[in-house]
């Protein structure tokens, strides 16, 4: 192999000898393909109606309390492989999501929840 058959360096994906401008118009690399994909996908939800908001429970029913000692209600907002769920998906508010938090640190310190699927 002479030095003339040799690829450069910086030369990839089959366009040795091509200018830039031959290249295919669209994404190339793993990373900009993703999120083209997400940016498509986000204009498909945007095109859907009314979703529906998520509401604090904790919010919403005034007597419902966080308190660590109480593993019956923290069990909601756990997987089932023992991560806490966030906020986006269970639907709590700031407010109420940090000492949730903090509650589901102390049951799993106390053993009343897991700490990992082995307990579960």
């Amino acid at each position: 192999m002479s030095a003339d058959d040799r690829p450069m360096g910086g030369d990839r994906g089959g366009y040795r000898g091509r200018d830039r401008d031959d290249r295919p118009s669209g994404p190339q690399t793993v990373k900009s393909r993703l999120r083209a994909k997400a940016r498509k996908k986000a204009r498909k939800q945007r095109k859907r109606g009314f979703v529906r908001r998520k509401v604090c429970r904790f919010c919403a029913d005034s007597t419902l309390i966080v308190d660590y000692r109480d593993p019956k209600n923290l069990r909601i907002f756990i997987t089932e492989t023992g991560k806490m769920i966030p906020r986006r998906i269970s639907g709590n508010c700031a407010r109420h999501q940090r000492p949730l938090a903090t509650a589901i640190k102390r049951a799993r310190q106390l053993a009343l929840l897991p700490t990992s699927i082995n307990y579960l």
